[in-house]
């Protein structure tokens, strides 16, 4: 191997970390406190409403209040979302409980509608930290002891940068993304370690179970990272074993503790693929036993060896995957209606491929691939080099996973450039010492220059803006992803306390106001975008674009008791222009059904009672 001295300094100093921890935690910090009090400062005084503007952050706190209002631990149930019986959603309690005991806490000094407010606004402020931690260890590790502190301070302030400019780390972002994001650079941290200790590795296990249990968007990261685990064994044998070991056993025990403590009794059988049941349980409690097993054999062992045996345990988990979730090696939005796909699914922006991106908004393409393609490119020229091979081959892996996800989804273009810090922090660092070395070199000053900015997703996202719709376009929100709503849209205060003044019921009204109107009143709604709620989105769209006189038996048959009806709405926009002879392209008209009474509101939404006789 071509070992560099850079890189044999940094080795030879690599067992020397007594004093990380200590170095780490005050920088990582004050790096916080700063960045979590100038996102605050810029965030809540403009705010309107201290909840997300995202559907997701509204869903979150709709089902955190049904918990509290008696709801069990286990049920997930959206009782007053789609058709009868309700929705089951696929989130995890995981993230209802911490939430939850924040607004709890909070409640003992203010009224609860507050207390939300507060909770949603600290929430995502304190992930900050864990955020930063991360970063600060994974950049230290990548720098080694020597240049270690340098790479941490870069990677704290490239990871600043990111938590500033990322949306799922603003006040009121409730999802789940953003305890995603944390897990997944908290495990790459965690992995990056020369040593390969037993310790950092049963943390790395317990992280990964984590991000299992949580969502299953992380599911094609958690599957690489426990190849590089396996990988790392079958290449180092016993000098890995423990490490690997002590990966396989805190995975397999972490997911059995989650899959027992999430999924209830009645579902230990079911096998679902947006969520943990017996089909990630399953293969990773499998996975976990398995390499924790290939660990324990003999030190003498030779590389074939163990090649051989790592073949046999992913055949077996191979054939476990085909007995037990055939249906999850596609996707789970595979079965998703096609009017479904074309009226909803291709219009949510984390869910756009690249080329979709690139046909609705060519501008930020640049800002969500740009930087892990740089990583990318970075980790192969340095393994190239022989430059910290291991770490950067980690990296490479990781990075290049997420970036071809985002190939197919531009949501996976948050882990890539999340990821993508530590190893552009040790290039960062590499070119400062030489530019500090030959300062008078233009092309090696101008080369540290261009690599600092190119590093940073907001500067590619801020530039294609800029160059599209010109300087005063530019703001910290060009790397969101969210589906937001403007203030003179429906679903504003005006149209909710409409909705408020009329006996509980069930609402039809675009998906995308749906999440609101459960969180606002105490009705029912028929639609919300989420791909569980299928019948109820379905039977939305379908009275939408039924005509007048045939829209009376859909809503009938769906329960429903008031059209919300929003012309501006864009999935209504569509509606209305293929289909002019349907129900919602005639009350955009004007022309309103015998069966339908108009009722009066302040706001955008159009209200109407659908009679329960049959007018003619």
């Amino acid at each position: 191997m071509n070992t560099t001295t850079d890189e044999m300094s940094r080795q030879d100093a690599a067992p020397v970390e007594s004093s990380t921890l200590s170095r780490l935690f005050p920088a990582a910090a004050l790096y916080w406190l700063v960045t979590a009090a100038v996102i605050a400062l810029i965030s809540l005084p403009k705010a309107k409403d201290l909840i997300g503007p995202d559907n997701d952050d509204v869903m979150r706190l709709v089902e955190i209040r049904d918990w509290f209002g008696g709801q069990g631990w286990f049920d997930l149930m959206q009782y007053r979302l789609g058709l009868s019986g309700g929705t089951l959603m696929h989130w995890s309690r995981f993230i209802d409980a911490p939430i939850g005991g924040l607004i709890k806490l909070f409640s003992f000094f203010m009224p609860m509608e507050m207390a939300e407010g507060v909770a949603a606004s600290v929430w995502p402020l304190l992930l900050v930290g864990p955020l930063l931690l991360a970063f600060g260890f994974a950049g230290r590790r990548m720098g080694g002891e020597v240049d270690g502190p340098r790479v941490m301070h870069i990677a704290l302030g490239l990871g600043a940068l990111f938590a500033f400019t990322c949306m799922k780390f603003r006040p009121g972002a409730l999802d789940h993304h953003n305890v995603q994001l944390v897990l997944a650079i908290g495990i790459a941290a965690l992995l990056a370690d020369r040593r390969g200790s037993a310790l950092g590795h049963a943390a790395g296990g317990i992280a990964t179970a984590l991000a299992i249990a949580i969502g299953a968007e992380t599911v094609p990261l958690v599957a690489v990272v426990c190849l590089c685990v396996g990988a790392r064994w079958v290449w180092q044998g016993a000098a890995f074993a423990a490490g690997a070991r002590a990966f396989g056993v805190s995975l397999a025990f972490a997911i059995t503790v989650a899959f027992f403590a999430t999924v209830p009794p009645s579902a230990y059988a079911a096998v679902t693929c947006d969520s943990l049941s017996l089909g990630f349980y399953s293969l990773s409690a499998l996975g976990g036993a398995g390499l924790f097993g290939l660990a324990c054999l003999p030190a003498r062992i030779a590389i074939v060896g163990r090649l051989a045996a790592s073949v046999i345990l992913g055949a077996i988990l191979g054939v476990a995957v085909l007995l037990i979730a055939p249906q999850c090696l596609g996707s789970p939005l595979a079965n998703l209606d096609p009017m479904l796909v074309e009226l909803w699914l291709n219009n949510v922006i984390e869910a756009q491929s690249i080329f979709g991106q690139a046909q609705q908004s060519p501008e930020t393409v640049a800002g969500f691939y740009t930087v892990g393609l740089f990583a990318i490119l970075v980790c192969v020229f340095r393994i190239w080099r022989g430059d910290e091979r291991g770490l950067h081959l980690l990296f490479l892996v990781l990075i290049a996973a997420s970036w071809a996800v985002s190939l197919i989804q531009v949501r996976g273009s948050l882990f890539a450039n999340l990821l993508s810090i530590p190893p552009l922090a040790l290039l960062i660092a590499d070119l400062q010492k030489l530019a500090r070395e030959n300062q008078k070199s233009l092309v090696i000053n101008l080369g540290f220059v261009v690599a600092t900015l190119a590093s940073v997703p907001a500067v590619w996202g801020g530039g294609g803006v800029i160059w599209k719709k010109g300087p005063a376009s530019a703001s910290a929100d060009v790397m969101s992803m969210g589906d937001t709503q403007a203030a003179d849209e429906c679903g504003a205060a005006e149209d909710m306390a409409a909705l408020r003044s009329l006996p509980p019921g069930t609402i039809a009204a675009p998906s995308n106001r749906g999440a609101g109107i459960l969180r606002f009143t105490q009705h029912r709604v028929l639609s919300a975008p989420y791909h569980r709620n299928q019948g109820g989105m379905l039977a939305e769209l379908h009275i939408g674009m039924a005509k007048p006189e045939e829209a009376l038996p859909l809503l009938k048959r769906a329960g429903v008791t008031v059209v919300a009806f929003c012309k501006s709405d864009p999935q209504t926009e569509n509606l209305i222009q293929m289909h002019s002879d349907g129900l919602y392209a005639s009350l955009a008209r004007g022309t309103v059904p015998a069966y339908l009474s108009p009722v009066q509101s302040g706001g955008k939404f159009q209200l109407f009672l659908v009679n329960q006789g049959d007018p003619k």
